[in-house]
């Protein structure tokens, strides 16, 4: 795939994907080389902790209530471990620009910023993350378990959770209603 990695692409479940942990799943895909790919499910909310309970796990401390955020499931993997996904109006020590439109940060800092209003204009806190062996994403492509789609801020931080799956299947301009439901090859 030389040339041709999918850093900064979404990954979209295709309808019958076997892992029902991805089910109807976009996934921001935040690093991906010869070695293997990494990214968050940006669509799946964790609906039993929040951002404040998250600053007090930390004793974040703040002069103004937290203002209530959505966390998000990143994945299966290290769900304790957390990342935000975010514009590229901030940058601090540990930010990582992924392209030119999204960041990564993952330290206290950014939790910190976030709590008191000076982090980045849009972001996405994610606990976990999805990760691929090397080749594995490419098969699950081949195998028709993922679409392939452009992340937009758009589609990323202004479109509702519920309706992220769909809206990128419609920017792809795929009808769902014409396929099989079972993924394989042909």
């Amino acid at each position: 795939m030389d040339g041709n990695y999918l850093v900064g692409k979404c990954l979209v479940a295709m309808p019958g994907i076997d892992d029902e942990r991805f089910e109807k799943s976009v996934v921001y895909i935040c690093a991906h080389n010869q070695d293997g790919a990494m990214g968050f499910v940006v669509n799946r909310q964790i609906k039993e902790f929040y951002f404040s309970d998250l600053v007090s796990q930390f004793n974040i401390g703040n002069i103004a209530p937290v203002a209530p955020l959505i966390l998000h499931k990143g994945g299966p993997l290290e769900q304790i471990r957390g990342f935000v996904l975010h514009s590229l109006d901030y940058k601090k020590e540990g930010t990582i620009e992924v392209d030119d439109k999204f960041a990564v940060s993952s330290s206290i800092a950014v939790l910190n910023d976030i709590a008191f209003g000076k982090g980045p204009v849009f972001n996405l806190i994610a606990l976990g993350y999805s990760s691929w062996g090397s080749q594995q994403l490419e098969s699950e492509i081949i195998n028709n378990y993922w679409l392939v789609s452009e992340a937009t801020p758009e589609l990323l931080f202004k479109t509702p959770d519920d309706n992220k799956w769909q809206r990128a299947i419609d920017e792809i301009g795929f009808d769902v209603s014409e396929i099989c439901r079972k993924t394989g090859r042909a």
